[in-house]
């Protein structure tokens, strides 16, 4: 195994059964992630590159092989261990934003933190500090609705930082997005990779997006056919 990956994938197997047919997504997939790698996954539709990002994350388990993260092998975990280890360390970000819309920016924010034993100030000071990292925080109280699509991107992102994970992983976080707010929100994920460390799997099927990673991976049918440094 490689010395210092945060993510090491083994021989992993995964496929999904579909009216009686078995759909395979992979096949004995290998992979390592170093930590505070920033990694664009790119791919044809169907390549599994949102299959992917569930292992990592914990959403979805394989059929076979290992999926290790910090050292820990998550596949081996029960659901209820799965859900306290993901509000730990992962923080999900997704094209379509997945805010509450009856609730503030703050109160979007502060939902992964209902699972902890934080106090409400605690909270409450950890979602100022993430609402300010994404430079929000003159639209703490404001609603999904009063918000453009680019502000309510980054509440979803001060949303996944707010529990201070580790590991960030973005599904087409800029799909919905016009180019110079797409450009925006891809140089926040940069400063949350360079200034805070933070380890992220950007799945984009943008080359102008992927450019913003420091290592692109081409997943074609199961496998990364070509592996290449981000210019």
């Amino acid at each position: 195994m490689t010395d210092n990956a945060l993510i090491q994938i083994r021989s992993v197997t995964k496929a999904y059964s579909k009216a009686k047919e078995r759909i395979g997504i992979f096949e004995d997939l290998n992979l390592d992630i170093k930590k505070g790698d920033f990694v664009a996954v790119m791919g044809p539709s169907g390549s599994g590159k949102t299959t992917l990002l569930n292992l990592v994350g914990g959403v979805d388990q394989p059929d076979a092989g290992e999926v290790v993260i910090g050292g820990k092998h998550i596949e081996k975990l029960s659901e209820g261990q799965l859900a306290k280890w993901r509000s730990g360390h992962v923080g999900f970000i997704f094209q379509f934003y997945n805010l509450m819309p009856m609730l503030s920016a703050a109160q979007n924010v502060e939902l992964p933190l209902l699972l902890t034993k934080l106090s409400r100030k605690e909270r409450a000071e950890r979602v100022a500090t993430a609402l300010s990292v994404v430079n929000l925080s003159d639209r703490a109280k404001h609603s999904p609705k009063e918000m453009s699509g680019g502000q309510m991107q980054r509440v979803a992102i001060a949303r996944a930082i707010v529990s201070d994970p580790d590991l960030l992983l973005c599904d087409e976080p800029t799909g919905d997005l016009d180019r110079e707010t797409a450009d925006e929100i891809l140089t926040m994920l940069q400063l949350l990779n360079k200034e805070l460390g933070k380890t992220i799997i950007m799945v984009t099927h943008d080359p102008a997006a992927a450019a913003y990673a420091k290592r692109v991976l081409h997943l074609d049918k199961g496998l990364f056919v070509e592996k290449e440094r981000a210019a």
